[in-house]
């Protein structure tokens, strides 16, 4: 059975467009799609394994696909753009280009994973997987608006260190990919 949501992530999924179309980027156990689809949202999982997620498959507003992120392949959503993303505990510098312009005009991006100083507490421990302070800021410098920004220490549900945004595209943002392909 999946883990309780994000408290962060649950907050700010409001923020979405109703009835929009939403990416859960690294699903894990599907904690967040399963809220996200009790909300009313079309949804697209994505992890490189899909398993945990058996009793979703089948269901009609799901997309559940296995994609490996970290094998080099290209970023597997090259049309579709979606109204909301989500990630969680999952960090691959490398996609963050590709996350950030999957957006549609008027997307939320919501975004929490550990950062550095986690090591102290245990898991990720390795600088490769922990953001640097303001990392996820200068991830969406110039291309989303900050709504919501934390970095710090947690107590729950386990005591960490995390960085966590919640960012929008403009409703006409003009340079984003899908306002030039909408009308």
């Amino acid at each position: 059975m999946a883990t309780a949501p994000s408290a962060w992530i649950a907050e700010h999924t409001g923020l979405i467009a109703k009835g929009g179309a939403v990416l859960d980027l690294a699903c894990g156990s599907g904690r967040h799609t399963r809220l996200l689809l009790e909300r009313g949202h079309p949804m697209t999982a994505i992890d490189r394994d899909i398993g945990r997620l058996a009793d979703l498959l089948g269901h009609e507003n799901l997309t559940a696909r296995a994609v490996d992120l970290e094998d080099g392949s290209a970023w597997p959503f090259p049309g579709p753009w979606f109204d909301g993303i989500v990630v969680t505990n999952y960090l691959h510098r490398p996609l963050f280009p590709a996350i950030v312009a999957t957006l549609a005009p008027g997307g939320v991006l919501l975004y929490e994973t550990f950062a550095r100083g986690n090591e102290r507490f245990g898991r990720p421990r390795n600088p490769d997987h922990l953001l640097a302070e303001g990392e996820l800021l200068r991830m969406v410098a110039g291309h989303l608006h900050v709504i919501a920004y934390q970095h710090g220490e947690v107590s729950a549900p386990r005591r960490a260190v995390v960085q966590r945004i919640c960012a929008a595209r403009s409703t006409d943002d003009r340079t984003s990919p899908a306002y030039r392909l909408r009308g």
